[in-house]
């Protein structure tokens, strides 16, 4: 059983993800109740959890995450925001060029294969006639990566829910 548990705050915002054991400990404890579980049983009947909420409200100072080459990509699936190819040779577009004073930003910079990235050259997507897939945002948590990972990955589907808009 090396599974792991969502940790949500008194808020239901993502605080971070635990061991199944650590969060045993904080539900026998009362310090955090049970909101999700799996079906199996710990114990006779304790169910295994999946999401626990804390009782009472955690202050978390906030930490910026990177503008990465890496977070980008990983932020966009590793896909291609106007075409969907998911493949080698990723590179990374402006979505208003840098030419046209468009910054290194998380809103303004999404992943684009090789022949998107080309084929919009200097213009805007709407110029270029390019939708793109998802608008670029800057990541809102530390915890984004790792739980839209395992989303994703179909490991932890009912954490969606408590971390739409992350």
């Amino acid at each position: 059983m090396g599974s792991k548990v969502l940790v949500l705050n008194a808020s239901y915002e993502p605080l971070n993800i635990t061991s199944w054991r650590r969060a045993v400990v904080l539900l026998i404890k009362g310090k955090a109740e049970q909101l999700e579980h799996n079906g199996q049983l710990i114990y006779a009947d304790f169910p295994f959890p999946t999401v626990i909420r804390l009782r009472h409200y955690v202050r978390v100072p906030y930490k910026e995450i990177p503008l990465t080459r890496r977070n980008v990509l990983q932020r966009d699936s590793h896909t291609c925001q106007y075409c969907g190819y998911s493949g080698e040779g990723l590179t990374l577009d402006h979505v208003l060029p840098r030419s046209r004073r468009g910054g290194d930003t998380w809103e303004n910079m999404v992943t684009a294969c090789v022949r998107c990235n080309v084929k919009k050259g200097n213009r805007t997507p709407r110029e270029a006639n390019m939708v793109l897939r998802n608008p670029p945002r800057r990541p809102h948590s530390s915890l984004y990566f790792e739980v839209t990972r395992q989303v994703r990955s179909g490991n932890h589907a009912e954490w969606g829910k408590y971390v739409i808009g992350m």
